[in-house]
């Protein structure tokens, strides 16, 4: 297809295959083993494969030679774990020491499997609790976190009810030793560790709460909610611990809790240390927070898992907005650490550096990915580094001890907010290098033209909004503008669907497809209902977020060009993108329509994204093809498709490989049910 039809710039197949033979030259990336990324070759130890995030493995077995050979192995079911109403099964598996581990679920129960058949060896539960109920991440658990522990095999599970678990990763026991009695009925006597009390340890509101703490309860809704969504990650006898709060479009009120930074003992499970996300009177950042908010409201947790360099003893943590991702009208400044890429030394908590990706985040653009470590060789030099890939598209890339980025970010004015009462940020920062995954704004050369009829309606649809990148501020029910909305035009990846890194080569992949959404605040009286557990805090926002909105389509297609989506493979050694696939199937009702008659849509792409891996020399990514799901094998260095094999389900959230007693898997969450389903070779 001409890259004039598709309004984007495409690198050749022949680009991709000059790259082959430079790629292969040694770099620090290669020289590095599994050990240093704390994931043995064959195993899947982390949510993420390893410490660093990459989604890597060695594994090799399944090669271009036999992928389409790949069939069902066995088929785990989800739904037994709750009401199917409510399922959702959102945890990458993970094989550690002969075993497969997962969590399923509401309740998010724990279950260790056999690699080799499905069958199910024990489950643990924690005990029912009124904060458990009351979580709003009951099914967004994604993983578990292991360490070996005097020469024990220990497993670790944070809850929605925001309790941490150490388990006996042979039997699925409580560990003897670690944590202390919950005064609440059916928790064991060891093996637990309530995380609120240092939590919330010298908060002010709960200092001024001044009432008796109620375990089973857990924070006062007057005060804000915290549950868990990411496993923890140990590091060097350390185990950190993130959390999470309601979504930023269900929360009115301004009061909530931060999402501190915890790590705990993993032998005794004794607290250790708890950084401070919102920055307190003396510490660094404090003076992004203009007024008092930083004393009662909260929030900027850290729901998407976290990545380690366990030789520098660092881990990197991703962050979200503060309280109504919406509206910060209430808490101008930058507000540190929102939406924040924060470096931590594991055994004091202290920072070593961060990087705001967003300041004062109205847009809900949180970190939703994994930090992702890599060495990298940059202009002949050696570089540890660390990537975060954004929801909006762009890609920062880091020295992963100093914080110093590998190319330069610059500083750009953007819009200003129009909601009365709000505060924004007058710039935000660019990466120069790597290019956005999807283009920022709308030019006029990406607007579909198949006709002069759809290019006349859609010129016309175009003029009646302002349209920008990713930062077009909100306007708000009942404005006077003159215009209809103001539309933000990127497109990024977000947490079903992460990237993966090469570290042999140093290329990262990552889904996207453009999107041009609007949307308006509303009046926050209007939209809060006093009995909704989603509301916690006292003081209603002025504004919060209110109905959607985006560009109309013109005569059934999208106002901008395909692809609709694809798989980019980024060389992060020199910050270019080398080549993209389209992923996915186009709409019948795109592919169908009178005005493509004779247009080539094979590339157009459509759907979701997708979720990849890398293994050995393929890149395996899920994502439909004409017959429905299926998995497709990819040369990892030239995006030439080498296989493809249909599963019984869509996917989501995650799927891996490992190798057990000689034999390669590869295991694939999917829906409608939820199950995994794992294949083999014959």
């Amino acid at each position: 297809m001409p890259a004039s039809l598709l309004g984007i710039a495409r690198p050749s197949r022949w680009f991709a295959l000059a790259l082959v033979g430079a790629l292969m030259v040694p770099t620090i990336g290669q020289a590095q083993s599994a050990q240093e990324r704390n994931n043995p070759d064959g195993e899947w130890r982390y949510q993420s494969a390893d410490a660093w995030g990459t989604r890597y493995s060695s594994a090799n077995q399944i090669n271009a030679s036999n992928f389409n050979d790949l069939e069902v192995s066995w088929i785990w079911r989800a739904d037994n774990f709750g009401p199917v109403e409510e399922l959702q099964f959102k945890a990458t598996p993970q094989y550690y020491k002969g075993a497969l581990y997962t969590v399923a679920g509401h309740r998010r129960t724990v279950v260790a499997m056999d690699p080799a058949t499905g069958e199910t060896l024990w489950t643990y539960r924690e005990p029912n609790t009124e904060r458990f109920e009351r979580s709003m991440r009951q099914n967004y658990g994604k993983g578990v976190a292991f360490a070996e522990i005097d020469g024990r095999d220990v497993l670790y599970y944070s809850s929605p009810g925001f309790f941490l678990h150490a388990l006996d990763a042979q039997t699925g026991r409580p560990l003897e030793g670690f944590g202390a009695p919950v005064p609440l009925e059916g928790f064991s006597e060891t093996g637990v560790v309530d995380m609120l009390p240092p939590l919330l340890d010298g908060w002010g509101p709960w200092e001024d709460w001044n009432q008796a703490y109620d375990a089973d309860y857990g924070i006062p809704r007057e005060l804000g909610y915290v549950t868990t969504s990411s496993p923890p990650i140990v590091v060097d006898g350390v185990v950190i611990v993130g959390n999470s709060a309601e979504q930023g479009y269900n929360q009115t009120r301004i009061e909530n809790v931060p999402g501190d930074i915890q790590a705990f003992d993993a032998r005794t499970g004794e607290h250790l240390w708890k950084f401070h996300v919102i920055p307190r009177p003396g510490e660094f950042g404090h003076e992004t927070w203009e007024n008092d908010a930083w004393q009662w409201t909260g929030d900027i947790s850290s729901w998407a898992p976290i990545s380690a360099d366990n030789e520098r003893g660092i881990v990197y943590i991703p962050t979200n907005p503060p309280t109504i991702d919406y509206f910060g009208g209430f808490r101008p400044g930058a507000n540190l650490f929102g939406t924040s890429t924060i470096a931590l030394d594991v055994h004091t908590g202290e920072r070593v550096w961060h990087f705001q990706t967003v300041h004062h985040d109205d847009w809900n653009y949180d970190l939703p990915n994994v930090p992702i470590v890599a060495n990298l060789n940059v202009g002949g030099q050696q570089v540890p580094s660390v990537i975060q890939t954004t929801k909006q598209g762009l890609i920062f890339a880091f020295n992963r001890e100093t914080g110093e980025p590998i190319w330069p970010i610059e500083e750009r004015p953007v819009p200003q907010t129009e909601i009365p009462g709000n505060w924004s940020s007058p710039t935000q920062p660019f990466p120069t290098r790597p290019e956005p995954m999807e283009p920022q704004g709308l030019a006029e050369d990406r607007i579909i033209d198949w006709t002069p009829e759809l290019r006349a309606q859609a010129m016309e649809i175009v003029s009646q909004y302002r349209i920008g990148g990713s930062y077009m501020p909100w306007m708000h029910v009942g404005h006077e503008s003159e215009w209809a909305g103001n539309i933000r035009c990127d497109g990024g990846l977000n947490i079903p669907s992460p990237a993966a890194m090469d570290p042999t080569t140093g290329i990262m992949y990552v889904p996207s497809g453009p999107r041009c959404g609007g949307g308006f605040v509303m009046s926050g009286a209007e939209a809060d209902v006093p009995d909704d557990p989603a509301t916690t805090g006292t003081t209603i926002s002025e504004w919060v977020a209110g109905p959607g909105g985006g560009l109309p389509r013109v005569d059934g297609l999208p106002i901008f060009k395909p692809p609709y989506r694809r798989l980019s493979a980024y060389d992060m050694n020199t910050g270019e993108r080398i080549w993209w696939v389209p992923t996915g199937v186009v709409e019948d009702n795109i592919r169908n329509h009178p005005a493509l008659q004779g247009v080539d849509t094979s590339e157009f792409g459509g759907g979701g994204n997708s979720i990849q891996l890398v293994a050995g020399d393929l890149l395996i990514a899920e994502h439909d093809n004409e017959e429905g799901p299926a998995i497709h094998a990819y040369n990892k260095l030239t995006g030439e498709k080498v296989g493809e094999v249909n599963i019984p389900g869509p996917g989501q959230y995650g799927m891996m490989t490992y190798m057990h007693e000689g034999k390669q898997y590869v295991s694939v969450q999917v829906q409608n049910p939820a199950r995994l389903v794992t294949l083999s070779l014959p």
